[in-house]
């Protein structure tokens, strides 16, 4: 019930902004959010003695390898920053997870917050629970991504690619419909994860679409904006719906006619006006075409490592090679059919089973949702380490193949890059690095090799290029054994001696790689599903919990209700509503992503009721709804306003387009966005106008549910 009040309510102490406590935590909670704003490293010089000294400690410990000869022109092999002259740099990340742990920490030294405020901020008060919604979010994550660890997104894009054939505008439909149909069940997370990746493969082999700005913007948008329907689909929601008492189905009440208005609008406005350009969105698409050959082949699982070979580096290439392997991608998707079932009749039973504990609970009764969510993704969890294990011998088989490619590719490369080198060199130079040449240029692929340090050698007996301190037969991390007898003999002329090194010594550091290579080639879906999983979101929404408690206990948060209250007092339900929609959006990209805004907006809005209580009135249903579902918007519309921190999904995207090649500016982000976000959040607020008045009256909030 939104107007529930604790029986025993403290009246505001507003005096206490006054003092130099309260005034730091302000600051401290502004320049917090700044940083994760705005991230930047700080660099720390170590004097270089230390730096060995620690590294030998560590070598001796045998938690990392022996730290090699000294060499201030090149950069330390333990994770520093380039060496200069006696000093070694490191810089130290200042983001969303270090900027409001570090904000935390500072206020517990200087006494600004106390046990009760970190109690407060990682347990829960006033009907906010941050471990139960942590709980509840990354158990139902696991069951989402996990679903599209399957294949299944991207088989069904890839469906939906086949109905829209070349007409690009009905394309550009059917995909606009399928990303928000998909983000109501499972969340914005799988669809920014799978579906970002399919769109920017099918821009790339499309010849006739000059940018994939229109798909790229179009599918973020309607990702955040069909994820405010479900109080699972976000955390947000879930924050919203525990701080005023909102049943999961009643919150799904409120909120549909308002997104599906805003997804029914939106699309013409993207279509017609946003992205009207024949080059952005084609009237007919020209694809290119898939070999015969290609569309037969096999598809790989691409959760095992190494499991297309040197197609993962050869996409990335200009010019037909590369766009024919990315369109293989798409064309040829993917599909773990078994899994995929099993995981959508987990993820359905575990929302049905969700509602139903959720609308049956008395306002009173403690039922945490994550009872339901926790025993189904650990279910599932299960399913995915059985099916691994099952197929062990066949995942492991491809992930050598794989790594075998690889490596004869760089050695290729690397015997290439060599001769050319030999080629320009004067006579007297030929000879002179060519060991060390080879040797630095022939490297382990990312994640392949044992990280012991395993280097590239030649048998003397059979002329084959080998690797020394492995056993094929025991590991399916084995080396490559074999790259021909043509190219062992070029590179037996490199010299043998700078080649033949003997393996390195087992650590700690190299035994975690070890197991978790053997984690990725035995259980590849269950090892992806848990690299996806946001665990960043913990730290951060913990330390901005306590931050926003800190708020409360120093005064602050009863100073904003006030301003609030004044607000609605003079503008009354239409101005709750405008208000609040400007305040949402303008605090998801300078409040520590919408995450933080709801936790902010929600204790200010309780503590907004509480100065109802000690004026012995009641806040209307009517407005208090309104304010409520306005903020529900917002929180889940402001993700694709101004900032790529405005949400985490938006960091996500942002990466995701990185690794494709595809780089989104902030400036760009912010002006591309804004007509989208100006349009949206105008539907859903008049749309919202019209439910509230229809739905609700003046009578006291309290009297019925939110």
């Amino acid at each position: 019930m939104a107007g529930d009040q604790p029986q025993e309510v403290e009246r505001p102490d507003y005096e206490q902004i006054k003092s130099w406590r309260s005034i730091v935590t302000l600051v401290v909670f502004i320049l917090a959010n700044v940083v994760v704003l705005f991230p930047f490293h700080i660099p720390l010089y170590i004097p270089r003695r230390v730096f060995n000294i620690i590294c030998d400690g560590l070598s001796a410990l045998r938690i990392i390898s022996p730290r090699e000869a000294d060499d201030e022109k090149t950069e330390s092999r333990h994770g520093a920053g380039k060496v200069t002259s006696s000093f070694v740099r490191f810089n130290f990340p200042m983001n969303m997870v270090t900027a409001p742990l570090i904000a935390d920490l500072f206020l517990l030294a200087i006494l600004a917050i106390g046990r009760k405020e970190v109690k407060e901020g990682t347990y829960g008060a006033d009907n906010i629970f941050p471990l139960d919604i942590m709980l509840f979010f990354l158990s139902l994550a696991y069951i989402a991504i996990s679903i599209d660890a399957s294949g299944i997104i991207r088989y069904l894009a890839f469906k939906v690619l086949q109905w829209g054939g070349d007409a690009g505008h009905r394309l550009f439909f059917y995909l606009y419909a399928f990303w928000f149909a998909l983000t109501s069940f499972v969340g914005n997370d799988p669809v920014i994860l799978s579906g970002t990746a399919f769109l920017a493969y099918m821009t790339r082999v499309s010849s006739n679409i000059v940018h994939p700005r229109a798909w790229i913007y179009s599918q973020f948008a309607v990702a955040n904006t069909a994820s405010a329907i479900l109080v699972s689909s976000n955390p947000t929601n879930l924050v919203l719906a525990g701080a005023f008492n909102i049943k999961f189905i009643v919150y799904t009440a409120h909120m549909i006619v308002p997104v599906l208005a805003t997804g029914v609008i939106l699309f013409p406005f993207l279509l017609y006006i946003v992205f009207n350009n024949e080059a952005l969105i084609p009237r007919v698409i020209k694809m290119h075409e898939l070999p015969a050959e290609a569309r037969t082949r096999k598809p790989v699982n691409p959760n095992i490592p190494h499991a297309r070979g040197t197609a993962e580096q050869q996409e990335d290439a200009a010019g037909e090679q590369g766009k024919l392997l990315s369109l293989e991608e798409i064309i040829n998707p993917f599909l773990d059919r078994k899994g995929a079932v099993f995981g959508a009749l987990v993820m359905a039973v575990t929302l049905i089973s969700v509602l139903a504990l959720n609308a049956s609970a008395q306002i009173t009764e403690e039922n945490p949702v994550y009872w339901v969510t926790l025993p189904a993704a650990f279910v599932l969890f299960i399913w995915d380490l059985s099916f691994g294990w099952i197929h062990r011998h066949e995942t492991r088989e491809i992930a050598r193949k794989g790594r075998e490619e690889l490596q004869r590719l760089q050695l290729e490369q690397a015997l290439r890059r060599e001769r050319e080198r030999m080629a320009h060199a004067a006579p007297g130079e030929r000879f002179a690095s060519s060991d060390e040449s080879v040797s630095a240029q022939v490297g382990a692929p990312s994640g392949g090799l044992e990280p012991g340090g395993n280097v590239l050698g030649k048998d003397s007996m059979d002329g084959n290029v080998t690797t020394t301190g492995t056993t094929p037969s025991k590991s399916p991390t084995q080396e490559f054994r074999g790259a021909g007898n043509e190219k062992s003999a070029a590179h037996g002329s490199l010299g043998e001696s700078q080649l033949q090194k003997p393996p390195r010594r087992a650590t700690l550091v190299s035994l975690a790689k070890d197991a978790f290579t053997w984690s990725q080639e035995t259980f590849p879906t269950a090892t992806a599903v848990i690299a996806h999983l946001p665990f960043a979101l913990v730290p951060f929404a913990f330390s901005m919990f306590v931050l926003v408690q800190a708020l409360v206990t120093k005064g602050w948060v009863p100073i904003f209700a006030k301003g609030w209250d004044a607000w609605v007092n003079k503008t009354g339900t239409i101005g709750a509503i405008g208000g609040m929609a400007f305040l949402s959006v303008i605090l998801c990209n300078f409040s520590g992503t919408n995450i933080g805004t709801t936790i902010l907006l929600s204790r200010v809005i309780q503590a907004w009721q509480v100065l109802y209580h000690f004026k012995e009135t009641e806040i209307s249903d009517r407005t208090l709804s309104a304010t409520i579902y306005t903020m529900a918007l917002g929180v889940n519309y402001g993700a694709f306003s101004t900032a790529f921190s405005a949400s985490l999904a938006g960091l996500l995207w942002r990466d995701i387009l990185a690794k494709k090649h595809i780089h989104v500016k902030r400036l760009d982000f912010a002006t591309i966005n804004l007509p989208i976000i100006a349009i949206a959040m105008t539907v859903g607020c008049v749309v919202l106008i019209g439910e509230v008045w229809i739905m609700k009256d003046d009578t006291p909030a309290s009297d019925r549910y939110a």
